[in-house]
């Protein structure tokens, strides 16, 4: 019962902030065709575009994407799944120095 629960919030936790960045893109495409369906409206002098409303779904948007593709970024890097730039850095072992070989003339 404890692995149901569990997978049951691993599910929530990634369809929340996809709700949200969908939510958010439609924020956004609200925006946009209000302001194009003024512009097409013969009575309208100057259509007047919803900023709090796009900004919003941006936000919305970016942090639900952003939330995702972190996710997936750092699952992909725990298996070992990334390129060889996306994975930590090794620091480089020392060279020894020319005193410490005797062999060496």
């Amino acid at each position: 019962m404890k692995l149901v629960i569990q997978r049951l919030i691993a599910i929530l936790l990634l369809v929340i902030p996809g709700l949200s960045a969908a939510y958010g893109f439609l924020l956004m495409k609200d925006a946009l065709f209000d302001y194009f369906a003024k512009m097409g409206d013969v009575d309208t002098i100057t259509p007047d575009f919803s900023w709090g409303m796009f900004i919003a779904g941006a936000v919305l948007f970016l942090i639900g994407i952003g939330f995702i593709g972190g996710w997936i970024f750092f699952r992909d890097r725990k298996h070992n799944y990334l390129s060889s730039r996306f994975r930590p850095k090794t620091p480089r072992p020392s060279r020894p120095s020319s005193s410490d070989n005797p062999d060496r003339t």
